[in-house]
C-alpha cells in the first residue's frame, strides 16, 4: 500500500529558500556569493537585545511564559503603537506569536473557514497564497501593477466579480516594497468593514521606509475587525529569534489565544525577554536603516545601466522588484543562470506571482552596501557594460 500525501501539504515551495539553499551549496565549494536573495537583515541583533538575553540566561528559568506572551512584552508593544502612531492598543489586543509566520496561521484559522475566499495582491508574499491553501482557504490573486502602485486598494477589490470574506494587504509591501497612503489605508479598512470582509495587514516591514512613515490599521475605530501582524524580523533585525506580534478584534481573541495554546502553547521565552530591549534600541536600528537606504540608492542608479531598468516603487521594506519582459519568460531559468554565472543569488518572480512573476525577479537589498555595489559591478559586466 502506498502512502499518500495529505492535499493540504501538497503546496507550492518558498522559492527563495529553494534558491538559498543552491546558494549556500556553492559557497561551501568555494564560490563567491552575493545574497540579494532573502530578505534577512545581515548583522546580528542589536547590542541591547543580545545583552538582554545574556542576562536572561544567567539568572532566569526558561519556561514557558502564558500563551499569548509575557504581559510586560506585550504593554511595552502597546506602548510602541502610542509612540509611534499615536492610537491606542490594549495590552490585551496583542498576541505574541513565534515569527509573523504563525501569526498568519493563527489569523488565518481564527478569522476564516474551509472554502472562504481571501484576495492577496499579485506578486505578494507566497506564504499568504501557501498558508490559506494548506488551511482549505481560496487564495483569489489580484494582479496589480504600476497603476495602484502595486497595492490592493479600495478601488482595485470594486473591480472584482466574486465576493470575498478576507483581504490580505501588505505595506510596504514585499516584493515591491511599495506602500498605501494613511488615507488610502483608512479607505480599505473601511471599505473592508462595510462589506464585512474581514482584513489583514500586514505591517512586518514598519520603519523600513524612505521618505514617509508607514501608517498602520491598528486602533481604528471605523474599521474594528481588523487584523495586524507585526514582526521582530525585519526593522528589529530579529529573524533567527522567531518572535513576532498581532493586534487582535474582541471578536477573535478567545479564538487566538485557544489556537496558540493547542498550536504553539507559547511563543520563545528568551526572543520575549531580549525583544523588550529592542524598542530601546532605536539608534542602532535607525543606522541600519540608512544603510539599507544607502542600498537602494546605489542600486536603483546601477541597476538600469546593468539592463533592469523597470523597476516597481520601492518605497519601502529591501526589495527591488524588476521587469524581465524584454530579457526572458522564465524567470526561474534566468535566475539560476545568474546565480550560475555571476554569483548573485536572486529570486524568480514566480515566487511572487504564479503568472506574470516568469517575466520578472526580486533583489533583496537587506546586506551590505559593499556587497550591493560588488553585485552592481557584476551585473554590468554579466551585460557587457
Amino acid at each position: 500500500m502506498a502512502f499518500k500525501v495529505a492535499e493540504r501539504g501538497a503546496i507550492a515551495p518558498f522559492i527563495v529558500m529553494d534558491v538559498m539553499r543552491e546558494a549556500t551549496r556553492r559557497e561551501a565549494l568555494g564560490e563567491s556569493v552575493l545574497h540579494l536573495e532573502v530578505g534577512q537583515p545581515s548583522g546580528q541583533a542589536p547590542a541591547g537585545v543580545r545583552a538582554a538575553a545574556a542576562r536572561a540566561l544567567d539568572r532566569l528559568p526558561l519556561g514557558y511564559t502564558v500563551a499569548n506572551g509575557l504581559d510586560s512584552l506585550r504593554e511595552r508593544i502597546a506602548r510602541h503603537y502610542a509612540h509611534a502612531y499615536s492610537v491606542a492598543v490594549r495590552p490585551e489586543q496583542i498576541v505574541v506569536t513565534t515569527g509573523s509566520s504563525a501569526g498568519f496561521l493563527l489569523a488565518f484559522l481564527a478569522a476564516f473557514a474551509p472554502g472562504d475566499r481571501v484576495a492577496v495582491a499579485a506578486p505578494g508574499y507566497p506564504a499568504y497564497r501557501n498558508i490559506l491553501k494548506a488551511v482549505g482557504i481560496t487564495c483569489v490573486d489580484v494582479p496589480v501593477g504600476p497603476d495602484s502602485r502595486w497595492q490592493l486598494t479600495a478601488r482595485v477589490l470594486e473591480g472584482l466579480d466574486q465576493p470575498l470574506d478576507g483581504v490580505i494587504v501588505a505595506s510596504p509591501a514585499n516584493p515591491t516594497g511599495s506602500m498605501l497612503s494613511a488615507h488610502e489605508v483608512a479607505e480599505l479598512a473601511m471599505w473592508c468593514e462595510l462589506h464585512d470582509i474581514r482584513l489583514i495587514s500586514d505591517e512586518i516591514y514598519h520603519g523600513l521606509t524612505y521618505g514617509r512613515a508607514a501608517a498602520t490599521a491598528a486602533g481604528m475605530k471605523a474599521a474594528p475587525h481588523t487584523v495586524v501582524v507585526n514582526s521582530f524580523s525585519k526593522y528589529y533585525a530579529m529573524t533567527g529569534w522567531r518572535l513576532g506580534w498581532l493586534v487582535v478584534p474582541d471578536d477573535l481573541s478567545r479564538a487566538v489565544e485557544c489556537l496558540q495554546q493547542n498550536l504553539f502553547i507559547s511563543p520563545p521565552t528568551l526572543s520575549q525577554i531580549a525583544a523588550e530591549a529592542a524598542f530601546d534600541c532605536l539608534d542602532e536600528l535607525e543606522a541600519r536603516v540608512a544603510v539599507y537606504r544607502a542600498n537602494r540608492d546605489l542600486l536603483l542608479n546601477e541597476l538600469p545601466s546593468a539592463g533592469f531598468d523597470k523597476l516597481a516603487a520601492a518605497d519601502g521594506a529591501f526589495y527591488l522588484y524588476a521587469d524581465l519582459s524584454d530579457r526572458t519568460d522564465d524567470s526561474a531559468l534566468f535566475c539560476a543562470r545568474m546565480l550560475a554565472e555571476t554569483g548573485i543569488a536572486t529570486t524568480p518572480g514566480t515566487d511572487f506571482d504564479p503568472v506574470r512573476g516568469r517575466r520578472a525577479l526580486r533583489f533583496s537589498y537587506a546586506g551590505s552596501t559593499a556587497d550591493m555595489a560588488e553585485a552592481a559591478r557584476r551585473l554590468k559586466a554579466w551585460r557587457g557594460v
